[in-house]
């Protein structure tokens, strides 16, 4: 019994993660940073970008992207200068829009390049799904969102603007979902991307720990999922008859443990009549970063920088403090701040007064790159 118990609370740590930190979004303001003088503002783009590896996903989810670019306020008059890119992750329930408002662009890059910030491109893409998320992961069911940041959106990014296209001249940061994404994304793909930054990431932890609540509520809480879902005849279906975040539990199913035989909506849930299904919770902790972290070691080595920062009233301190210590343990120079404030209260003024710096000072802003790669890294 002890057994089944614990794995019970493996089963719905998660979705109680991602809904704790969903939550905050919803019930705490972003503090704005104060406008700053003299700042001259950036040209906003929304477009929409083809993604081939989106492309035919069991659940529908259109392959054409919305995408926010911001172009520098020297992008116009300085034609034929050539920009390093920032691209910034959203988090769960959120998409590009919303998350746009959460960091209070454009105000926070205009502000950050009138207090000194190099000047460089900024993008936001959204990879919000049907249930809320994509946890930027590669699923038959969703389409391969890893792929469409890593590969497609940097692909025509770099085909339709002034970019500088070499890794060193290309930034990666997320917030909560998004720092999930940096987090995994960054841990895969140091040829696409030279410096990173981790913003109160969610889901690092295998789900060794427990949710809030008796395990008899954490089991009725997996049976009624199982019902709305067994219920439901499309993933659109299921969606609309679930509240907010009881949506998670679909978000991270559709991600991690898909099926392409188990129609209509294409993935396992972790439980079935309550008890967890060892299976496939193997692959859904086989998706935490702190699970699978040691297997990128010299991959993130390759990093020109790397940073990561937290609120002290954010449960998510925990497991990025985790992933900050093992990174130290193997050697690897990283930048980590717990800050004073909750999962999303801070997110604009870190975002303009640390983030932007960060890459300002960590990006390569010439081609090709004047500063070695293999000296030594600075700490962030």
């Amino acid at each position: 019994m002890i057994e089944v118990r614990k794995l019970l609370l493996r089963a719905t740590t998660l979705a109680a993660v991602v809904a704790c930190a969903a939550s905050l979004a919803a019930q705490v303001q972003t503090i704005v940073p104060p406008p700053v003088p003299g700042a001259k503002p950036v040209t906003v783009e929304r477009i929409k970008v083809h993604s081939a590896a989106i492309e035919g996903n069991l659940e529908g989810e259109p392959a054409d992207r919305d995408v926010i670019v911001f172009l520098p306020p020297s992008y116009g008059r300085d034609t034929k200068r050539h920009y390093p890119v920032l691209y910034a992750l959203h988090g769960y329930f959120i998409g590009a829009e919303q998350w746009s408002g959460e960091i209070h662009v454009p105000q926070t890059v205009e502000g950050a390049f009138a207090q000194g910030a190099a000047e460089m491109i900024v993008v936001l893409p959204d990879s919000k799904t049907v249930y809320l998320g994509s946890f930027y992961s590669s699923s038959a069911t969703t389409g391969d969102f890893e792929r469409f940041i890593s590969h497609d959106l940097v692909a025509y990014i770099d085909a339709h603007y002034r970019t500088l296209p070499t890794r060193e001249s290309r930034g990666l940061v997320g917030h909560s979902m998004g720092g999930y994404g940096a987090s995994r994304i960054g841990m895969k793909h140091p040829e696409v991307f030279g410096a990173l930054y981790i913003m109160s990431p969610c889901c690092l932890s295998p789900m060794t720990g427990g949710g809030p609540g008796p395990g008899d509520d954490l089991k009725q809480r997996a049976i009624d999922s199982e019902k709305r879902a067994a219920a439901a005849k499309s993933p659109a279906e299921l969606a609309s008859s679930s509240k907010g975040f009881e949506n998670a539990p679909y978000a991270t199913a559709a991600a991690w443990a898909p099926d392409p035989k188990n129609p209509p909506l294409y993935f396992d849930l972790p439980t079935k009549d309550g008890v967890p299904q060892p299976e496939i919770m193997a692959k859904i902790t086989a998706n935490a970063p702190l699970a699978f972290v040691d297997q990128y070691i010299s991959n993130l080595k390759r990093y020109r920088a790397i940073s990561m920062d937290v609120g002290d009233q954010d449960g998510l301190r925990v497991d990025a403090a985790k992933l900050h210590e093992l990174l130290d343990r193997y050697g690897i120079v990283n930048g980590f701040t717990i800050y004073s404030g909750t999962h999303t209260s801070a997110v604009a003024d870190r975002f303009q007064n640390f983030v932007m710096p960060f890459f300002s000072k960590n990006l390569c802003f010439t081609t090709p790159c004047h500063e070695d790669p293999a000296i030594p890294r600075r700490k962030p």
